[in-house]
């Protein structure tokens, strides 16, 4: 027994005659004829009476069709799986994203994303960079947007992109109206600063270090929405993504372009040397798109 068997079958029970079931299968009536033989023979019992050029189908044949049916029903579904995935209405993307990402810019990408991919599975976790990093190489999500402080072999790059970071101030602090507040003006106050790690961090101990100010460390904090709701509360000063920043709005907190201009680099990766589904290539499009929208962002790579 095989499948066309089956197939021809099932047609000679639907349109109730050997002539229409072959109409329909565009094939020759001695063709489905023969099948249905074949398949009787193969089963052991009788499937029609043939009687004034139509198929009686015996008992045994309405039995045998349920079965056919559940069967056809189960391609029916995988073939319309299958256009469903070549048409990318089918699919799970698996995004992992750092904070200062999750609050605007991803959220935005996975709208317009969903708003032309209906029926299409995303899933949005919030990790720190080095976890994202972890995550991405061990096949857990299909793309992250994270910090990489060094290339590594198993993570692909898609794309870079540098914001720069601004200082955050409380809303009652006199250095609240600058639009611009240097490394100097930091001499002697308060910060809430991003934990050492960071690459952040790194780069900001640098500039102090070449200013020869020493640091003030109230609180140190991670990640930079903590620093932000601190600042707001009165703690200090923080240097931060402007991202976060500006989530966090004017009526909480004051901002300003620091100086010297400190790096915050993003990048849009996945698993390197693993295939790729066509719904990840266009959702990492998508992406791309977004952020070159985005008046805060250059794209290094």
């Amino acid at each position: 027994m095989n499948q066309r068997q089956i197939e021809v079958f099932r047609a000679v029970m639907i349109y109730g005659s050997i002539t229409r079931a072959a109409e329909m299968l565009r094939v020759s009536q001695p063709a489905v004829s023969r099948l249905i033989a074949d398949l009787e023979s193969d089963l052991g019992f009788q499937l029609f009476v043939r009687s004034g050029g139509r198929a009686q189908p015996t008992p045994e044949a309405a039995s045998l069709k349920e079965e056919a049916d559940r069967f056809f029903i189960g391609l029916d579904r995988v073939e319309a799986a299958a256009r469903e995935i070549r048409d990318l209405r089918r699919g799970h993307i698996r995004l992992a994203t750092m904070p200062a990402v999750s609050f605007a810019i991803a959220p935005r990408i996975v709208s317009a994303f969903t708003k032309t991919n209906e029926s299409v599975k995303v899933t949005m976790d919030v990790h720190t960079s080095p976890r994202i990093i972890d995550l991405l190489a061990a096949g857990q999500f299909d793309l992250g947007l994270a910090q990489l402080p060094e290339t590594r072999p198993d993570i692909e790059i898609l794309a870079t992109y540098r914001l720069a970071c601004v200082c955050a101030v409380p809303t009652a602090h006199p250095l609240a109206g600058k639009t611009e507040i240097s490394i100097e003006d930091l001499a002697g106050e308060p910060l809430v600063a991003l934990s050492h790690h960071t690459l952040a961090s790194r780069h900001l101990a640098q500039s102090f270090l070449a200013a020869d100010i020493r640091r003030d460390i109230k609180v140190e904090s991670q990640p930079s929405y903590a620093a932000c709701a601190l600042v707001a509360e009165g703690v200090g000063l923080a240097i931060v993504d402007p991202l976060t920043a500006d989530f966090f709005g004017r009526e909480r907190l004051a901002v300003a372009a620091f100086v010297p201009e400190t790096p915050f680099d993003i990048r849009l990766m996945r698993p390197a040397g693993v295939p790729v589904s066509r719904l990840t290539e266009v959702f990492a499009e998508q992406a791309m798109n977004r952020f070159a929208e985005h008046p805060l962002v250059t794209q290094i790579t």
